[in-house]
């Protein structure tokens, strides 16, 4: 009697879409992040008004990576350089985005960050 082998799925250039399941979440699980930290971008660039803010904003659609949305936020943090508290919050909002998946990215200190909670 023959007995038919079972299909063997293995990743590769032939087979793109091919994979273990924990690869499919964790493509899905950074698509979500970049697209969150996108979001907290638009955001904040919402109340920049003017040249600057048109600027950015067609930036930031454009941004396809998140290292696009990276090489952007010394533009954005400076068009938030007002003092008030709602410009902060944005800033401090973005840090934190920024940080949740850039996590080397800030230097180290003694110090501890604020989480809310």
């Amino acid at each position: 009697m023959k007995t038919t082998q079972p299909r063997r799925f293995v990743a590769s250039a032939a087979l793109p879409g091919a994979g273990l399941p924990h690869d499919r979440a964790s493509r899905i699980a950074a698509r979500r992040a970049f697209v969150e930290l996108k979001h907290a971008f638009t955001a904040a660039v919402a109340r920049v008004e003017g040249r600057q803010g048109d600027w950015l904003r067609m930036q930031i659609r454009a941004a396809e990576d998140p290292l696009d949305l990276w090489m952007l936020r010394a533009p954005v943090m400076d068009a938030l350089a007002a003092r008030d508290d709602s410009t902060r919050a944005w800033r401090q909002e973005l840090r934190r985005s920024l940080s949740g998946l850039f996590p080397d990215s800030e230097h180290a200190s003694g110090f501890a960050p604020l989480v809310a909670a």
